[in-house]
């Protein structure tokens, strides 16, 4: 709203130039705090107590599970790498067994080929 002709500013004028105050004395503040090699480390320390936290979390979480007899993310992380180690065993004995079958055929088709050359003789 404009000034009034006698100088003196309305309510809602005044209370947003108090809010306007407010809000750059605490953007000073702010900074000032920033500025300090204090806060640095402040927000360091902070970070690590968070990450502490939770990985304190997640652990008392699997400890839960586990003692609720249910597979937690250890066990099931275990119980993967036990599957990917018995998928390429399998795929071991696979690629072995087509290679016998193959050996087999050879055989097979060597055979017949000695009998038909004995018939013909």
């Amino acid at each position: 709203m404009a000034d009034r002709s006698n100088g003196a500013q309305s309510p809602e004028e005044q209370v947003r130039a108090v809010f306007e105050e407010a809000e750059s004395n605490a953007a000073k503040a702010f900074e000032e705090l920033v500025r300090k090699p204090s806060f640095g480390r402040l927000l360091a320390l902070s970070a690590e107590n968070t990450a502490a936290l939770t990985r304190i979390a997640f652990d008392s979480i699997d400890l839960l599970w586990r003692n609720l007899r249910v597979a937690g993310r250890a066990d099931v992380v275990r119980l993967s790498r036990q599957l990917h180690r018995n998928e390429d065993k399998l795929e071991r004995v696979l690629q072995e067994v087509e290679s016998l079958r193959d050996l087999v055929a050879r055989d097979r088709d060597r055979d017949r080929d000695r009998e038909r050359e004995e018939a013909r003789s």
